[in-house]
């Protein structure tokens, strides 16, 4: 990983009252390998600078040298791509059997599978941004895919009550950009809340500690998963 900004770590550290030692231990490396770090001579994974930011409640964009205009890693179209196949699995194998789920209760479905798989993994499903919203965690993208996603003929929406309702237009979602176990895993998160009420989802994301900790509209990092206990991140889903 280029470009990581070793004084945003120490500075963030300090203002926490965090020793090295203790940060290590956070990593699970020894205070040497955490102090090279600190140095410059040695940058972190992509998943512990995730911790990182969980750890300091930043971005990861702060512990980045933007200098070079690399500002994120789920950027590209190849990864917008991948995230609007993410969300059409979780719609399908969500959905009521009617075949329609509520706008609100599907990004929550992308949110765990996202946070679960960082979880098991280190490392992101899609990488989107995900923010502290009234409904939940919620990245920006959610709504232009669905807009995409809409013009494209690809899924449907249509109001009741107070609730918009999106269902696929094909019986079939695309999984091109996603390998075997990233489907299983879209699926098993999505049919272990498949039928359960949306409220019940809002309110087991606003349980989680990511969701607790963040300010409105601030970035959740993916890292401070791994502070949550395990029947807080599972929920329904059987391990």
């Amino acid at each position: 990983m280029s470009g990581f900004n070793a004084k945003a770590v120490i500075d963030a550290r300090k203002a926490r009252g965090l020793t090295q030692e203790q940060v290590a231990d956070i990593l699970c490396v020894s205070r040497p390998t955490y102090i090279n770090i600190e140095n410059g001579k040695k940058e972190p994974t992509l998943s512990q600078a995730e911790v990182l930011a969980g750890v300091f409640r930043l971005n990861l964009e702060d512990l980045l040298d933007t200098s070079d205009g690399v500002v994120g890693f789920a950027d590209s179209a190849d990864a917008f791509k991948k995230f609007k196949q993410v969300l059409l699995n979780a719609l399908k194998y969500g959905a009521d059997e009617d075949g329609k789920i509520t706008k609100t209760k599907l990004a929550k479905l992308v949110y765990l599978a996202d946070f679960i798989w960082f979880y098991e993994n280190s490392k992101p499903l899609t990488g989107v941004k995900y923010r502290k919203m009234s409904q939940g965690p919620v990245p920006y993208e959610y709504f232009r895919a669905l807009d995409e996603l809409e013009e494209d003929g690809v899924i449907s929406r249509e109001s009741k009550g107070q609730a918009i309702m999106l269902s696929l237009t094909e019986r079939q979602a695309p999984t091109g950009k996603l390998a075997d176990n990233e489907i299983k895993m879209v699926k098993k998160v999505s049919e272990a809340w498949k039928g359960k009420p949306t409220l019940d989802i809002v309110n087991f994301t606003h349980e989680q500690l990511p969701w607790q900790i963040c300010l409105d509209d601030e970035v959740i990092p993916y890292g401070l998963i791994f502070q949550e206990e395990p029947e807080k991140i599972y929920g329904p889903v059987q391990i």
